[in-house]
């Protein structure tokens, strides 16, 4: 088993695509454990709000299985096949850290986004905050403790059963 974390991201149908990804995920992963879910602004384009959050879980699978059982997901719950970068989502699955799996192919390990997005760091942060990400010898706390736009995150009260 190996503990990976699994961003989660919609802004389309936001509760019924975020309920739908954590059911997702605990058919395929053990012990998971979610993150506040926060409301944030769109970035790069203009649009909804999007609801994120960070999942942490242990699976069976490799890092190549999990990164196709992630794009099936997010396909079968409505995602373009030709989305870009920077538009609507129904559902995004991003792996940001696979154990201590180091990627410069895609999927690209450990996900710069760490080092970007608040949306990313924040929820690592309350998940994991002494964790080494991998290949350096920053921990998840120092990273946010560098973050900036943080102030910027709604946290979303949970809506659903974690059962």
């Amino acid at each position: 088993m190996i503990t990976t974390y699994v961003g989660i991201g919609s802004n389309l149908q936001r509760h019924q695509h975020i309920e739908a990804a954590v059911g997702e995920l605990r058919r395929i992963g053990r012990d998971l454990r979610l993150s506040t879910i926060y409301e944030c602004e769109s970035v790069g384009f203009d649009s909804h709000a999007f609801y994120n959050l960070v999942v942490e879980m242990k699976t069976e699978l490799s890092l190549a299985e999990l990164a196709l059982t992630l794009r099936d997901i997010e396909l079968r719950w409505g995602r373009d096949s030709q989305a870009k970068k920077f538009q609507d989502r129904t559902l995004d699955l991003d792996i940001i850290l696979f154990g201590d799996t180091i990627s410069a192919t895609a999927p690209v390990l450990p996900r710069p986004d760490i080092y970007h997005y608040p949306f990313v760091i924040q929820p690592l942060y309350e998940l994991c905050p002494e964790r080494c990400i991998p290949g350096t010898q920053d921990t998840i706390q120092h990273v946010w403790q560098q973050a900036q736009g943080l102030e910027a995150l709604k946290p979303v009260e949970l809506w659903f059963a974690l059962n």
